[in-house]
């Protein structure tokens, strides 16, 4: 039985650098689908990058939005029943999403860097921007131990221990049926870092609950996250949305485009006279037109 809950789409662009075509093209299809399911569109800023943030991208990312014919119903420049649409003014709310995790003995601190876990026997390394390596069962503290408080400020990393040997399944609109087993394709993984700022996983979690989005829709390099954000929806008690994994964009030698790809930014391409129609024209066929 289909739905009857009103579609909510979103777009998160993050302003560390300029938005490439591989951008445009995810933010140009939630779009299609947010415009053909007759449902709203929302706009957040996801800028908790303090250190690759920068002001001028967060407003040239908006400009280029709007050139390449995207409009949105809610954001920070427009307003909204959910403001604010800048994460870095929500982190009251991850915060208190924070404690419920802390309360309910999720989540431990964790003092091992990133480079420990890499080479830590057991922990295998995948390139990409889903990178975060398996975290080594012996790293983690014995669920009976004292748990610290979390303290006024926060110093050190804390870890959600996953459920591990469990299957957990959702079904992608486009990709179909997807499943991992926690502890073996992922482990235990960051949801507040020791610089006092949430990590990816919960902010974008407990956004997309608050904001009431129905559908998330964004690159395939970030399924393997959705299983980990499944987990932080289900420990806060929260509903998840559906999820729409778009291809990525490769370079003429195959590589995922990134921000370093600045000849294919918007902004290299609004510079040289494109038409943003003739850039879109080539996307109408890639994906279904309807959620």
């Amino acid at each position: 039985m289909k739905s009857t809950t009103p579609y909510r789409g979103r777009l998160a662009p993050s302003p560390t650098g300029h938005l490439h075509l591989g951008h445009a093209r995810t933010f140009w299809i939630a779009a299609r689908r947010a415009a053909n399911a007759g449902g709203a569109l929302i706009l957040r800023n996801d800028d908790l990058d303090a250190a690759r943030q920068r002001m001028d991208f967060a407003r040239d990312m908006l400009e280029d939005l709007r050139w390449l014919g995207l409009r949105w119903d809610e954001g920070p420049d427009v307003g909204g029943p959910h403001a604010p649409y800048d994460q870095s003014a929500r982190i009251p709310l991850y915060r208190a999403a924070l404690e419920r995790l802390h309360a309910s003995r999720l989540i431990y601190p964790c003092t091992r860097s990133r480079r420990d876990v890499i080479e830590a026997a057991g922990a295998p390394h995948e390139g990409g921007f889903d990178d975060e390596p398996l975290y080594p069962a012996s790293f983690r503290p014995d669920p009976g131990a004292p748990l610290p408080p979390l303290g006024e400020r926060i110093g050190t990393n804390w870890r959600l221990r996953v459920p591990d040997g469990e299957r957990l399944e959702f079904g992608d609109t486009r990709l179909g049926p997807q499943s991992a087993v926690a502890g073996v394709d992922f482990g235990d993984f960051p949801v507040w870092r020791k610089d006092d700022c949430p990590s990816y996983q919960l902010a974008c979690a407990v956004d997309d609950a608050a904001m009431g989005i129905t559908e998330v829709v964004r690159g395939g390099d970030l399924v393997r996250s959705t299983f980990r954000q499944l987990l932080i929806y289900r420990a806060l008690g929260l509903a998840a949305p559906a999820f729409h994994h778009c291809p990525l964009m490769t370079d003429a030698g195959g590589t995922r485009l990134a921000k370093r790809h600045d000849s294919l930014s918007l902004r290299a391409l609004r510079a040289r006279g494109d038409d943003p129609a003739s850039v879109t024209a080539a996307w109408e066929s890639l994906e279904p037109a309807r959620p």
